[in-house]
């Protein structure tokens, strides 16, 4: 009688007859396991740091636009008191206006030194900004520091610029206070940024207080493209309230003129990248899967060929059909059992490995990492079917050749 222990025994000593073979067959499946358990727990890692970085940064920006929607309404719509009236809002920690100011040229040029006949300068940003936009966008100062609401209401020449303004100007330090001129106007720079956290074109920009950007070149005009905002930096979940709010405590008698642009939910977006980046990866993990599957198949196809006087034999002897199929079953199943074990190990490795690199969290469900072998057994099950289908279809010729009577 051929028992489940005899099938045991037959298939392990077919395998160990081949240990390469055996390898390589289990290569295919393994990479497609430790593919599977890797891209689905690199995805929720990834999911979770996106997350984090969207509530952290994108999560408490508000920005608010001037957008009449008549020409009877247009015109410099932002009152003194911007900054005043947002940030006494619930939740609002920091506010502050800012627009590129039209200084007479086409694109602004800044000079380290007074310009003189063949000097072209830099096309720099230049930025007009109220004190509460540094603070809003988070700015590091590398030296010196940023102007306050004294510079702004006495339209101070005072400037502040970002690293790579400041390298782009020779400017490396502010105690000996080096001037730049933005035309022929001169500026003192008072603080060099050396960071931020939103607003990155910032670093190439040079900023000055608002209120000396309106004493020079006037206030500015919507029509020519100067279209002012206002950056509001939120305490975490107020975002959404202060969006609603904001236009109303700007121009109670004209809020609709404003357009303001409030992140989405973070919790929906968290769901959605969530979501987005599974059904990649777990496309990814099917695919890696099914070329183990092949690499099985065609493996032990190959072995029933090469074992048709083996399998003749033990049809012989008296094996039936379906003793045949079930050890290339089990065989095909043992060899994805080893795949799907060894390659969850490398999987929950590479996720591991991967989120120590990056200094990220390492997240790992228990339904990803523990149906894993049964996967690779499924796998090693599915792709012997054929092979064993073949290797039944085996005849022994049992019958003598006919006697043939001489003549």
């Amino acid at each position: 009688m051929f028992g489940p222990r005899d099938l045991l025994d037959e298939s392990l000593s077919s395998m160990l007859a081949r240990p390469g073979r055996a390898l390589l067959t289990v290569l295919g499946t393994l990479l497609g396991v430790a593919a599977f358990v890797s891209v689905l727990g690199l995805t929720a890692t990834a999911s979770g740091q996106i997350s984090a970085r969207f509530t952290a940064l994108s999560a408490t920006e508000v920005i608010v636009e001037d957008a009449p929607d008549s020409p009877a309404t247009a015109g410099y719509a932002y009152p003194a008191d911007t900054e005043t009236r947002l940030t006494v809002l619930n939740g609002v920690r920091n506010a502050g206006l800012y627009w590129k100011p039209s200084t007479g040229d086409a694109e602004p040029r800044v000079y380290p030194r007074p310009p003189s006949l063949g000097d072209r300068g830099e096309p720099l940003t230049v930025t007009a900004a109220t004190p509460g936009y540094l603070a809003a966008v988070h700015a590091g100062f590398r030296a010196g520091r940023p102007f306050d609401s004294w510079h702004d209401t006495h339209a101070a020449h005072v400037a502040v610029l970002g690293r790579a303004a400041a390298a782009r100007l020779g400017v490396t330090r502010v105690e000996d206070q080096p001037a730049i001129f933005i035309g022929d106007v001169a500026f003192t720079v008072i603080g060099i940024i050396e960071d931020i956290d939103r607003q990155a074109e910032t670093l190439l920009s040079v900023l000055i207080p608002s209120g000396t950007a309106a004493a020079l070149w006037g206030l500015p005009d919507p029509e020519a493209g100067e279209s002012p905002k206002v950056l509001i930096d939120t305490e975490l979940g107020a975002a959404q309230l202060v969006g609603d709010q904001a236009a109303l405590a700007l121009r109670p008698d004209q809020p609709e003129r404003f357009k303001v642009m409030a992140p989405p939910d973070p919790e929906q977006l968290k769901t959605a990248v969530s979501s987005d980046l599974s059904t990649l990866f777990l496309a990814l993990a099917g695919i890696c899967l099914l070329i183990g599957a092949v690499g099985i198949a065609n493996t032990t196809l190959v072995a029933v060929l090469e074992r048709t006087a083996e399998i003749g034999l033990r049809r012989a002897l008296g094996a039936r059909g379906r003793h045949i199929a079930a050890q290339f079953l089990a065989e095909s199943a043992f060899l994805g059992l080893l795949g799907g074990v060894v390659g969850a190990a490398l999987g929950v490795s590479a996720v591991i490995g991967t989120a120590l690199l990056q200094q990220w969290t390492p997240i790992l469900a228990p339904t990803t990492v523990l149906p894993a072998p049964l996967i690779g057994a499924l796998t090693g099950l599915l792709a012997g079917l054929y092979p064993a289908h073949r290797a039944t279809q085996h005849r022994t010729n049992n019958n003598p050749p006919p006697l043939t009577t001489p003549n």
